[in-house]
C-alpha cells in the first residue's frame, strides 16, 4: 500500500493534499513546523529525527513545505537557504535512506525569475521547460539550488525525483498595488488561467500523477498551469491588445468580462503544461472555460477545494495583502 509524507502540511498546498488523501482512504503524515489539523509531526525540516520518524512505513514524499516570495520582504537570504535548500536537503538524504519510492518536490515557476519577464512593449513570453531561469530574487535562487540538489539525489544515491514548477494557486489578492487597484479581483484571477494560474486542486492531482511515475521517470521537471487556450503565435498580439486574443481564444472568458463591465488585465507570459499532461497523465480539470462557467453561476473563481482550502496568508503580524 501507498503511504504518504506531505512536508508543509499546515499550508495552502500541503493541507489539500492531506484532505484529498484522507478522503481516499490512503494513509499520509503531515509535517509543518505550525500545528494545524492535517499535521501530524510539528518539526522543522532540517530535524532529521524527526523526518525519520515520519517516514516511517512511507512510500512517496510530496515536499510541499518552503519559504514564498511573500517572506522575501520578511526573513533573511539566510532564512530561505535553511528552509528551502538545506531543507530539502534534508528531506532528499532522510527519504533515501528510508528507501521511498519517490519524492514530488513542489517548486514554482518564479524560478524562472528574469526569464519571465518579456521586453517593454514587446511580445509576451511563452514559458516551458526549455526556458533557462534568470536569478529575480533569493526566493527563486534557492527554489533552483533546490531543484538542482533533487536532479542530483536522483543520480547519486539513485533516489526518483518529480520537480513541479507550479504556477500561482494562492486564493489572496494580487500583491502589485497598481494591478489590484485598477482590476477586479475576479477578473484578474480569471484571466489568470488563460494564462499563469493553475487550481490548487489540479496542483493536488498532478502530485499524485507525478508519485506515481517517479519511479520509471529518475527525474523531471515540468512546469504545471491551467491548460492556456492562447497559442505562440498570439504573443506578438498579446503584447499590445491582450483583449482581441481573448475574444478570438477564449470567448467566454471574453464574453463574461464584457457581462460584468471588468477591464482586461495585461497578459504579459504563457505558461505551457503540455509537456506535464503528455508525460505525467495529469488531467487538469480547472481552465479558464470552466473557472468562467462557475463565477457565470455564482462561484468563486475556485474549485471547492480551494474555497474549503481557503486563504492562510504567510505572516502573523501585518505585511499587506498577505497578512493571515
Amino acid at each position: 500500500m501507498q503511504r504518504f509524507l506531505v512536508t508543509g502540511s499546515s499550508g495552502h498546498l500541503g493541507e489539500a493534499l492531506v484532505r484529498t488523501l484522507r478522503d481516499t482512504g490512503s494513509p499520509v503524515t503531515g509535517l509543518d513546523v505550525r500545528p494545524s489539523g492535517w499535521t501530524d509531526v510539528v518539526a522543522p525540516l532540517t530535524d532529521r529525527d524527526a523526518l525519520a520518524g515520519a517516514l516511517a512505513g512511507v512510500t512517496h514524499v510530496l515536499h510541499t513545505a518552503t519559504l514564498h516570495k511573500p517572506h522575501v520582504g520578511s526573513h533573511t537570504r539566510q532564512d530561505f537557504v535553511d528552509t528551502n535548500v538545506s531543507g530539502t536537503l534534508a528531506v532528499l538524504e532522510c527519504a533515501a535512506a528510508a528507501g521511498v519510492a519517490g519524492v514530488v518536490f513542489t517548486s514554482s515557476t518564479s524560478a524562472f525569475g528574469r526569464a519571465l519577464t518579456p521586453v517593454p512593449g514587446g511580445p509576451a513570453t511563452w514559458i516551458d521547460e526549455t526556458v533557462v531561469p534568470r536569478v529575480r530574487n533569493v526566493y527563486g535562487a534557492t527554489k533552483t539550488a533546490a531543484e538542482d540538489l533533487c536532479e542530483l539525489a536522483s543520480q547519486d544515491p539513485g533516489l526518483p525525483v518529480v520537480v513541479l514548477r507550479t504556477s500561482r494557486f494562492f486564493p489572496e489578492a494580487d500583491d502589485r498595488d497598481a494591478v489590484r487597484d485598477s482590476h477586479d479581483d475576479a477578473a484578474l484571477k480569471l484571466v489568470e488561467f488563460c494564462h499563469r494560474r493553475v487550481d490548487v486542486a489540479d496542483v493536488v492531482s498532478a502530485h499524485l500523477a507525478a508519485a506515481r511515475r517517479a519511479p520509471e521517470l529518475g527525474f523531471a521537471r515540468y512546469v504545471i498551469s491551467a491548460p492556456p487556450p492562447l497559442h505562440r503565435d498570439d504573443l506578438a498580439e498579446l503584447g499590445r491588445d491582450a483583449a482581441a486574443v481573448l475574444a478570438r481564444r477564449a470567448p467566454g472568458v471574453h464574453a463574461l468580462l464584457r457581462e460584468r463591465g471588468w477591464a482586461v488585465p495585461p497578459v504579459d507570459r504563457v505558461y505551457d503544461p503540455s509537456r506535464a499532461i503528455a508525460e505525467l497523465g495529469w488531467t487538469p480539470v480547472w481552465d479558464a472555460a470552466a473557472v468562467a462557467d462557475r463565477v457565470r453561476g455564482g462561484g468563486s473563481p475556485r474549485s471547492p477545494l480551494a474555497d474549503t482550502v481557503g486563504a492562510k496568508g504567510y505572516h502573523a503580524t501585518p505585511t499587506g495583502v498577505y497578512t493571515t
